[in-house]
């Protein structure tokens, strides 16, 4: 059965020829610059699976989910991708493959506080959790601070 070996969150994520490529990958807290009564901002955020298909799994097609949930369970947003391994020339019988995805996000949180990432692939399911803090907008050096919003 196929199951999710890898999750985590990154600043940016990338699926190319077979590899991961990440940066800023693995954080747990995501700082947001709040201005003083100002839009809540939009932040950036990667996501990148692996997944281990079994060689009796390849050349199958498997329906990868990936959920982004509040602290309560409650779903913000959800993902689908399909997933379909084929065995290369050469693979010795019975090896594993592991296929990859990364998802780029532009997300606005509706609080500060906990949410969780949850990837499923059939009856397997991995989650990784990290918190939202807001933390006052810096303001420039010799800049006047910004004035509130209506």
């Amino acid at each position: 059965m196929p199951m999710i070996e890898l999750l985590t969150v990154a600043n940016h994520a990338e699926a190319i020829n077979g590899l991961l490529y990440l940066s800023g990958a693995g954080w747990t807290n995501l700082q947001r610059a709040m201005p003083p009564g100002g839009p809540v901002p939009v932040n950036h955020m990667g996501v990148a699976i692996a997944v281990l298909v079994g060689w009796n799994e390849t050349n199958e097609r498997h329906r990868v989910t990936m959920r982004l949930e509040n602290a309560d369970g409650g779903a913000l947003a959800e993902m689908h991708a399909d997933l379909e391994m084929g065995r290369p020339p050469g693979l010795p019988q019975g090896a594993d493959l592991r296929g990859v995805l990364a998802i780029n996000v532009e997300l606005q949180f509706p609080a500060a506080g906990t949410y969780r990432i949850v990837a499923s692939v059939a009856d397997n399911q991995r989650s990784v959790s990290f918190r939202v803090r807001d933390v006052p907008a810096a303001t420039l050096p010799g800049q006047p601070p910004l004035p509130p919003q209506p």
